[in-house]
């Protein structure tokens, strides 16, 4: 098992990559970009950096050149023989040849495009600017390098058994955690956590620990380059940017009414199962599920990743009872902002209502609240999100409307045309 410690210490080399690896990503990106790629490849799409954290001032922390290195190196990645070999002939979700030879033969010759960075006050200006399969590809690199030197700025003032002890809590902490869930019966648990983490080498050992401590209930991890090396489960179906990219396209409002439905009618066309997941809350859960069509009811279950979970997953349960499906067979995956309170109280809920799942993020791969002074090294709310495509702004509403991003004026008509009524303002979890 490697230092943590050591390394950390060692960071002090010219560069440490913080990124090895095309396929460490999440999942989803790479099932995303395939259906981006077979059917919106030319779409011209800007991502921006949005820190959400005002209080972190990312550009006083993290050097400029030392961002620069790690980006110019994520772009010397291209896809090695045995990363290819993996995602072309391994199994997932009980499928072979999950990734087409066309995509495969494009994703082998793939380097990362240009990206433009300019420091504005104490923050930095990211984006990535082309087609949207290739600088889709940039958004959980780029989230992972600022989140790591924002980390080793921090840990870099700290001497060498101060870095020691500091690790030791935070294995303390984490296993604590996974002491608690061990008791949960029917857990079902994956590790969200890469876009947020502390480290790589941290997140791989939260896996590690997750894999040791839970055994069976732990069914995986969103990380491609984890689980190829440690033989797990890759987790992860589709998120908001394809519907936010899809909408923003549309021609007039009939067409963007219709959009969310048209990113899932081209998602069931490729996939079957447990990738048959709904994500309904883009512009809001509530007249997503009235107006969708019925064929949605039949899919596999539902991820709620905004808004009051529990209530979230009432609707859920309501609409299914309302369409004749049975909800005990629905599959509800919770993703937003967990920890180990919530993830008890979900699954004391519902539980045997529905099948019941969690995709745990930062709180599992960046738990460091408290560990040190002034709580600086406490994670904090940084996306990446697709903000223009073909030269029109994308809009999202969320069931939390603190996570609603877009011009006014858009966001105004959106919430028109998809009749978003009065919204419950929650603190945005990381």
């Amino acid at each position: 098992m490697v230092d943590i410690a050591t390394r950390v210490w060692n960071h002090k080399w010219k560069i440490d990559p913080i990124v090895r690896s095309l396929i460490d990503t999440d999942f989803y990106k790479l099932l995303m970009c395939q259906s981006v790629f077979r059917n919106k490849r030319d779409t011209q799409v800007t991502f921006s950096l949005i820190n959400r954290s005002d209080d972190v001032p990312l550009a006083k922390l993290i050097d400029e050149g030392e961002l620069r290195e790690q980006l110019d190196h994520i772009r010397s990645l291209s896809l090695r023989r045995n990363e290819s070999t993996w995602l072309r002939g391994n199994t997932f979700y009980g499928k072979r040849q999950m990734f087409r030879p066309d995509f495969m033969e494009w994703f082998e010759t793939l380097r990362l495009p240009a990206y433009h960075l300019e420091r504005v006050g104490d923050q930095y200006e990211l984006t990535f600017e082309g087609k949207w399969p290739e600088v889709m590809l940039w958004e959980i690199p780029a989230l992972a390098v600022l989140m790591e030197l924002r980390g080793r700025a921090v840990l870099n003032d700290m001497g060498r058994f101060e870095l020691q002890v500091l690790y030791a809590r935070a294995m303390t902490k984490l296993w604590e955690k996974i002491e608690r869930l061990r008791e949960v019966p029917e857990l079902r648990i994956a590790d969200f956590g890469t876009r947020r983490r502390h480290s790589f080498l941290w997140q791989d050992w939260c896996v590690q620990a997750m894999v040791e401590g839970l055994g069976e209930s732990f069914v995986g991890t969103s990380n491609c380059l984890i689980a190829k090396h440690r033989d797990l489960e890759a987790i992860g179906t589709n998120a908001h940017e394809l519907p936010m990219v899809y909408a923003a396209l549309a021609e007039d409002d009939v067409a963007l009414k219709q959009a969310p439905y048209d990113v899932l009618a081209d998602w069931h066309e490729e996939h079957d199962g447990n990738l048959r997941v709904i994500l309904p809350d883009t512009y809001g859960t509530e007249g997503f599920l009235r107006d969708a069509p019925d064929w949605l009811a039949g899919w596999t279950g539902i991820r709620i990743d905004s808004g009051d979970p529990a209530q979230g997953a009432e609707t859920a349960i309501r609409w299914w009872k309302e369409r004749g499906e049975d909800p005990r067979r629905k599959l509800v995956i919770f993703s937003d902002g967990l920890d180990v309170n919530k993830i008890l109280e979900l699954q004391a809920q519902f539980g045997g209502r529905v099948r019941v799942s969690f995709g745990w993020g930062t709180l599992l791969t960046n738990d460091f609240r408290g560990l040190t002074p002034d709580d600086r090294l406490a994670p904090f709310s940084l996306v990446c999100k697709a903000v223009e495509a073909n030269g029109r702004p994308t809009v999202k509403l969320s069931d939390n409307p603190r996570k609603a991003m877009g011009p006014d004026a858009q966001i105004a008509r959106y919430k028109r045309v998809f009749d978003v009524g009065a919204q419950v303002a929650q603190d945005v979890l990381v």
